[in-house]
């Protein structure tokens, strides 16, 4: 969508297989994707391919909602470990700062 609409966008993905609570219930299959506004960063969409990717999709909506922006979601304090995690880390990818990157 933010193609078509000619939007000029940043992307961050984190693949599960870098998460510690994902390795650890062997459940590595999978990514988060954070899309962003290259200019003011606010979030314009999240992918998420993931078991319990319903679970996580919650705090997604609600950043999206409120116009918060990949930085918002980066400061976020998440849970450890979890694989909630990795929204974060996809987030923290917008600005290549990813920890857990593979």
């Amino acid at each position: 969508e933010a193609k078509a609409k000619n939007l000029e966008v940043k992307i961050g993905k984190f693949q599960l297989a870098g998460n510690g609570r994902a390795i650890a219930t062997d459940a590595t299959t999978g990514f988060v994707k954070v899309i962003a506004d290259a200019k003011s960063d606010k979030v314009l969409g999240v992918q998420i391919v993931a078991r319990g990717a319903s679970e996580m999709i919650a705090a997604a909506c609600a950043h999206m909602e409120y116009g918060g922006s990949a930085e918002d979601i980066a400061r976020t304090c998440f849970a450890h470990p979890t694989v909630s995690e990795s929204f974060k880390e996809a987030a923290m990818a917008v600005s290549k700062m990813s920890i857990h990157s593979l």
